[in-house]
């Protein structure tokens, strides 16, 4: 335990440089629970997060990169679920998971086979809470008009990108996902390994 006067082990600052828009890397999402469950849309354990001016409802996703020249650097993006102004938003948030689970899964985009459809469904959002991709790096301007940096898209296996990234999807010996046993415990269905706390819950 460090001395609470003593500062000397204590992490020296990081640069808040923007990462340029298009670098690629692999990277953890995981989501900060919102408590906003809807069981007859398949929302529960608490994941989604609904807007107090809104309403519209997402998930509050983390973003850690994992190895590189950025690695630990954190980005926070929200993936769509639900808007009142229809349904544009939460097809988004769709597309992305989907790329996502391509992505971490190592599954084709155009691979329509039974194997593949299994690997692009979930049980629940705790399959997306750890799960590692590889991501491109994109920069917005946030609320006060200030640029950051924010994860909008999941490179897919398809994109030349994907190897060079060096994510723990595109160095797994197995090529494909594997669909589990029908008689395994669904909750836990393909769950990528979480290791260590995001800093909402530390």
């Amino acid at each position: 335990m460090s001395a609470w006067n003593d500062f000397n082990d204590a992490e020296q600052q990081q640069s808040f440089d923007l990462i340029p828009k298009g670098t690629v890397a692999p990277v953890r999402m995981t989501i900060k629970p919102g408590g906003h469950d809807d069981a007859s849309q398949g929302w529960t354990g608490g994941y989604a997060t609904q807007s107090f001016e809104t309403g519209s409802i997402f998930l509050a996703c983390e973003f850690v990169i994992l190895d590189g020249e950025y690695a630990r650097r954190k980005m926070w993006s929200n993936v769509g679920l639900h808007s009142s102004k229809g349904p544009a938003w939460g097809n988004m948030g769709r597309t992305f998971i989907r790329a996502v689970l391509n992505s971490a899964r190592n599954i084709q985009p155009q691979d329509n086979s039974p194997q593949a459809s299994a690997a692009r469904r979930i049980q629940g959002f705790n399959e997306l809470d750890g799960i590692e991709f590889v991501a491109r790096i994109d920069v917005e301007k946030d609320g006060r008009g200030e640029l950051r940096n924010v994860v909008k898209i999941a490179v897919e296996p398809d994109q030349a990108d994907y190897p060079r990234a060096s994510a723990p999807a595109a160095q797994r010996p197995a090529a494909t996902y594997q669909a589990p046993p029908a008689s395994s415990a669904p909750a836990q269905a393909g769950r990528a390994p979480v290791s260590g706390k995001p800093s909402w819950a530390q």
